[in-house]
């Protein structure tokens, strides 16, 4: 096991076949990660497997991929069964638009499948378009997105919450409105902008979102905007991240194999363990595995 880290759950993650994911076999755009030429093939669980089970990894959590329209429910059934077969992605983050008027059908035929744990609809909009994936940046405040949030809290199921720092007041104020739904707070809030300015404004925002006890937050995707995997970075992210949160609020995920555009596995695992290097071994536990553990209902798995 890597640098004698305690067992890892994985708790954000990819696989994908070519033929079901259009935005990887269509013609290449720009994108906030760069060149991803290499991603322009299958990824399956038995490459991923390969990747991460040296580093310590026990367990994960499959997160949707933006699949072909119609494909959501596919995309549920298929990682579920694909995980069993390498005791990996037992617990799956699924895909549903929440605006839509067949939602519940959706979710109600996701729901069949037990892995499934929670959605995610990317909601995060930039001033730059190369950052930008929702059309505009106030889809939360739409009449019927919210309506669809009260059925994800009506079933137990929690939204992976992906937003850049110009949105975070309306996303606070949304969560203020759905105190009774649980939020992962994805990427560490997608602090972009590494400016004296926009640091501030990425802690303040975080302390906020701290504040909300039914928001947790994944360390994950940590070098998508400086495209390469440098450690001081991280362990100033890591580090501000766990300390506003909490480690019993805070969990890892590899973004891979998005991160493998640049990093290996083994390494990532390494910057991430300098960044937790001056908490306690039951803090580092904590990110590592146990939040992941609760958050996901993953304790009893594989067990």
């Amino acid at each position: 096991m890597t640098l004698g880290v305690s067992p890892i759950i994985d708790a954000h993650h990819h696989v994908w076949t070519l033929n079901r994911t259009p935005w990887l076999a269509g013609p290449p755009v720009p994108r906030v990660f760069g060149d991803y030429g290499a991603l322009r093939r299958d990824y399956l669980i038995d490459e991923y497997a390969t990747d991460v089970l040296a580093a310590g990894v026990v367990k994960s959590v499959y997160v949707q991929v933006n699949v072909a329209p119609g494909d959501e429910i596919w995309e549920v059934e298929w990682t579920a069964a694909e995980g069993e077969r390498k005791g990996l992605m037992q617990a799956v983050v699924g895909y549903a638009d929440l605006r839509s008027p067949s939602l519940a059908d959706t979710l109600e035929a996701q729901s069949a499948t037990q892995a499934l744990r929670g959605i995610r609809q990317q909601l995060h909009w930039h001033t730059n378009p190369l950052y930008r994936f929702a059309d505009r940046p106030d889809v939360m405040g739409d009449v019927a997105w919210q309506a669809g949030l009260r059925e994800l809290t009506r079933r137990g199921l929690h939204f992976e919450l992906q937003v850049f720092t110009g949105q975070y007041d309306d996303t606070l104020a949304m969560i203020d409105r759905h105190a009774a739904q649980r939020f992962v707070l994805l990427h560490a809030g997608m602090p972009e902008d590494r400016s004296a300015d926009g640091r501030a404004r990425w802690t303040s925002g975080l302390k906020q979102f701290a504040e909300r006890p039914n928001v947790v937050v994944k360390l994950s995707a940590l070098s998508t905007f400086a495209r390469r995997l440098v450690v001081e970075e991280w362990t100033d992210i890591v580090r501000m991240t766990v300390d506003i949160f909490g480690p019993e609020r805070a969990m890892f995920g590899s973004n891979f194999p998005i991160e493998k555009l640049w990093t290996d596995y083994s390494s990532l695992v390494a910057a991430m363990e300098a960044g937790l290097a001056i908490y306690t071994p039951e803090e580092r536990r904590a990110v590592w595995h146990d939040t992941a553990a609760r958050w996901y209902g993953l304790e009893n798995e594989g067990k």
